[in-house]
């Protein structure tokens, strides 16, 4: 059972993975990412089959999970400072793309046709706790 892999977090891109299993591994914890290089090869399939599954050996698992705990997990403005939700005070906030106007709702349909990736995105903060849009410049 020691030598079993477990899922101890998830990741939309491998890019935040690969940051996460470097500092894991500085520890001297065995890391496997899984889903990694389909996601690379399609990053739209990313929500569909649940993102890049960092894994570490079960034996470690209690280890890697008080690593990942005492990594802060905020996001920050273009000078640096913490977004903070206006409402709740919550500094789990995440960047979001979204389609707010026609423009980017024409390239959205034009890349499903043609299996593009889409030619502009728009993008939101938005407060993971209660949902507030936050206005902030990115």
């Amino acid at each position: 059972m020691k030598d079993t892999f477990t899922t101890i977090a998830r990741y939309n891109y491998s890019s935040e993975a690969e940051i996460i299993k470097g500092r894991l591994e500085t520890e001297g914890i065995k890391v496997f990412l899984k889903d990694n290089i389909t996601i690379d090869t399609d990053p739209l399939v990313s929500n569909a089959i649940g993102g890049i599954k960092l894994n570490v050996l079960a034996k470690d698992a209690a280890q890697a999970r008080i690593i990942l705990d005492s990594i802060p997990s905020h996001t920050l403005d273009n000078d640096g400072n913490t977004l903070v939700c206006p409402n709740c005070k919550s500094q789990q906030i995440s960047l979001y793309s979204t389609i707010n106007s026609f423009k980017s709702f024409f390239h959205f349909v034009i890349g499903i046709i043609f299996g593009t990736l889409p030619f502009s995105a728009r993008y939101e903060y938005k407060c993971d706790s209660c949902g507030t849009h936050i206005d902030a410049k990115y």
